[in-house]
């Protein structure tokens, strides 16, 4: 008996140890595991704003815009970067989500590219009808644009004074042409200069009576293109009365993007199709390329002669070829993705990525469009060969990128359309000549009447003030900053500055108006900062433009005048710098 209770103590206590050893040990391990997991997300935890979500700092506070207490951000510990967004497959499937790889994969030694453009006369065709002699118009047979005329047919009816003085030398002369056979040549030589034909004059001095109206014939055949004249108009000699355009032969011409001259030459083949007759191919050849190129669209024109003896190509018409062009292992293909694939926001074109290849992972991407052919754009700039876009549910996708807070189509945190801080960066002062600051100040006076018509609330003025603008951006010489880095960097901001009071002086919206004086303004600054203009200029920003993405502008006074809400809220805003 006292043998059997020895037996249990001991096994006892044999058992507490080992359960000691086992789970106690364990249990400092989960709690340094705890306490380590803790103290990681203590390190990698975030706080945001329910109504902003581009709003993200390390420790709780107060939202900088709002007001609004922080909540703690989601720590994306799935190992994804900023604005990559993560689906499961089961919304993959719900949402129809398909992707593909985009890029020129067809076979075969070549490739086609698509051009989009429309039908215009052939000017080499087009003729002008004039009056060979002065008068009033007192009959016009052509009634209206688009008539066809015939190769002399009569096109009107003159009376002409200086017509009649000269048959009545005519009629004088014919009476001396023996004793005077000189006079009497120069006289008929003088009709004939005016179109009259010798039947004509023979008749007239046969007659011995002078005519006082004069037909006007049509030297070619074609379609009247423009009225230039009517009944009882007093015309002068050579003044045209109608346009005539001969369209049996039409151009097509097109626009082709910057990256795509390469692959275009005169004498290449094409084929041409319109949206009037989609199942007819008109065969053509490229009979001319635009030696200039278009620097607002950044595109030339391109011209086939196309054959249109049946007429049922119609200027006006719009049209897209396919160029076959040569494969070239040198130069990048070009990109062609489905319309369904592209968000457009007015601004903005997007397409979403997919990162990574085995897992569904996806990352908008602003792309810049080519031309539409069909259901597809060609992308100029923001895609490469092999990767894979979202092109059904892409509306999906950008929805859970708007829930989760990350960069989408009404959301562009994380990359602004502009950083309205641009100005602050590599703006160290740099010596520059005293007639240049000069010639800028020029700039920064014209950039100064378009600010004070937008804190007005007035859209006139900022369109001409533009225009002014870029008049003293061309006398802005050059030469006197020859020396780098002033010269580089004044090639850059010129170009910027030009683009943004162009889009300015092209348009009468002031909300339109007031988006370009964001980037105008910033790259000013970035100029005025570099460069100096000899004045001492504030720097004003609201936080509340573009969405709260917030936006500079300069000033010379130290009150506050908002350009870009004008009298809604025309002291919102701060001085943050001034450029002495």
């Amino acid at each position: 008996m006292k043998k059997n209770i020895i037996y249990t103590v001991v096994a006892l206590i044999v058992g507490l140890l080992v359960g000691f050893l086992l789970f106690g040990g364990d249990s400092k391990n989960t709690t340094a595991n705890s306490d380590a997991h803790e103290h990681s997300d203590e390190v990698t935890q975030m706080w945001t704003c329910s109504m902003h979500p581009q709003i993200m700092q390390p420790e709780p506070g107060d939202c900088p815009i709002c007001g609004m207490d922080l909540i703690p951000a989601d720590a994306g510990g799935e190992g994804l970067a900023l604005n990559e967004i993560k689906m499961t497959n089961n919304a993959m499937a719900l949402a129809n989500i398909q992707t593909m790889v985009v890029g020129n994969d067809s076979e075969g030694d070549g490739s086609s590219l698509m051009l989009s453009g429309k039908i215009m006369p052939n000017e080499e065709a087009n003729a002008v009808q004039a009056s060979y002699f002065e008068g009033r118009i007192e009959k016009l047979n052509v009634n209206f644009t688009g008539e066809n005329v015939r190769k002399g047919q009569l096109l009107a009816t003159i009376y002409a004074p200086a017509l009649v003085a000269a048959q009545q030398e005519l009629l004088t002369a014919a009476s001396m042409k023996e004793s005077q056979p000189a006079l009497y040549n120069a006289v008929r030589n003088k009709l004939k200069l005016w179109k009259l034909s010798e039947d004509q004059i023979n008749q007239i001095e046969t007659s011995g009576k002078v005519r006082e109206f004069f037909p006007i014939y049509a030297t070619v055949s074609g379609t009247v293109s423009e009225k230039l004249t009517e009944e009882g108009d007093y015309v002068t000699q050579g003044q045209p009365i109608v346009k005539v355009s001969n369209l049996a032969t039409v151009w097509a011409m097109f626009d082709a993007y910057e990256n795509q001259i390469s692959q275009l030459k005169e004498g290449q083949k094409i084929t041409v199709t319109s949206n009037a007759y989609p199942n007819k191919e008109f065969e053509a050849t490229i009979s001319f390329i635009d030696p200039r190129l278009n620097t607002q669209s950044r595109t030339i024109s391109v011209r086939a002669t196309l054959n249109n003896k049946e007429g049922i190509l119609k200027p006006g018409m719009f049209v897209t070829s396919k160029v076959q062009v040569a494969k070239s292992g040198d130069k990048e293909a070009l990109i062609s993705v489905p319309a369904s694939a592209v968000l457009w926001t007015g601004n903005r074109s997007l397409v979403y990525v997919k990162t990574n290849p085995d897992e569904p992972i996806f990352e908008m991407r602003e792309v810049i469009l080519g031309s539409k052919n069909g259901d597809n754009y060609t992308i100029v700039e923001g895609l490469s060969n092999g990767d894979e876009i979202v092109v059904n549910g892409i509306f999906t996708v950008d929805a859970a990128a708007q829930l989760q807070g990350k960069r989408s189509m009404m959301n562009t945190v994380g990359q602004p359309e502009m950083d309205p801080t641009d100005h602050l960066a590599d703006t160290e002062r740099l010596e520059v000549p005293a007639k240049f600051q000069d010639q800028l100040k020029t700039v920064f006076d014209d950039y100064m009447t378009m600010e004070r018509a937008l804190v007005n609330d007035n859209a006139e003025t900022p369109k001409k003030a533009a225009a002014d603008l870029m008049k003293s951006l061309q006398k802005v010489d050059i030469k006197l900053v020859k020396e780098e880095p002033a010269h580089s960097r004044w090639m850059l901001l010129d170009k910027k500055l030009q683009e943004s009071a162009h889009a300015i002086s092209k348009t009468s919206d002031i909300d339109e108006q007031r988006d370009h004086f964001i980037h105008l303004s910033a790259h000013l600054i970035n100029a005025v900062k570099t460069f100096g203009i000899n004045q001492k200029v504030y720097v004003d920003y609201c936080p509340m433009v573009k969405g709260d993405l917030g936006a500079f502008w300069m000033s010379t006074e130290e009150e506050i005048l908002n350009p870009y809400f004008g009298e809604r809220m025309l002291r919102c805003g701060e001085v943050t710098d001034i450029i002495q």
